[in-house]
């Protein structure tokens, strides 16, 4: 944004889908137009159909945005970008540790993005999703599967349907998050009970001795 409040034509569609997002959480998917983003923002009620030719095509590009941002926390974390530093992390080996990774930065994101969450999950999975969006979903869980794939190669994990495996250990960290989320842990900060829950899976993930 300018001084005065105006938008070059290059960041115009960033800022709308940033407004997008605030309006999403405070009001829902319901509360978001293009009229009202154009009004936010200061811009003429035209400007916003030049980036999107409708609000549904606003939702979709909202989706494949926070996509793209949560599969590029998921692959620094499968890449050991993150801080994984707990003595169970460490006990697991270096796959154990960025498994751990990964957990945290999904909660993080979900707990952090909880209603652009919700509609990423509602548009990949509605009958005219794009190809794009279905692909960055499933991108999503081949980044833990490639993961889970070089464990089994290491011996750090136990043999299985690598994708199988993804999809469990991504149920354990999303149900976490949507407990969080309601405030269903009770007195139990999220932090411990990731922690918990991050050493019971990994422990479950390891081959039997």
């Amino acid at each position: 944004m300018t001084a005065d409040g105006s938008y070059h034509h290059g960041n115009l569609r960033a800022a709308l889908l940033e407004r997008a997002e605030v309006v999403l959480t405070a009001s829902g998917a319901e509360g978001l137009s293009l009229r009202g983003l154009a009004r936010d923002l200061g811009v003429s009620h035209a400007a916003p159909s030049r980036h999107f030719r409708d609000r549904q095509a606003l939702l979709d590009a909202l989706a494949v945005s926070g996509f793209t941002t949560l599969n590029a926390r998921l692959r620094s974390a499968a890449a050991g970008g993150t801080d994984g530093a707990d003595g169970a992390d460490e006990a697991a080996g270096p796959v154990g540790a960025r498994l751990a990774g990964l957990g945290r930065a999904y909660v993080d994101f979900a707990v952090g993005h909880t209603a652009l969450l919700d509609l990423m999950f509602t548009v990949k999975h509605a009958d005219d999703s794009s190809a794009e969006l279905r692909q960055l979903g499933h991108e999503s869980l081949l980044i833990v599967a490639r993961l889970m794939e070089e464990g089994q190669r290491t011996g750090a994990v136990r043999p299985g349907d690598p994708v199988q495996l993804a999809q469990v250990a991504f149920s354990t960290v999303h149900g976490l998050a949507t407990l969080a989320v309601a405030a269903l842990l009770d007195d139990t900060p999220l932090s411990e009970a990731m922690e918990l829950a991050l050493e019971v899976l990994l422990t479950g993930l390891r081959p039997g001795r």
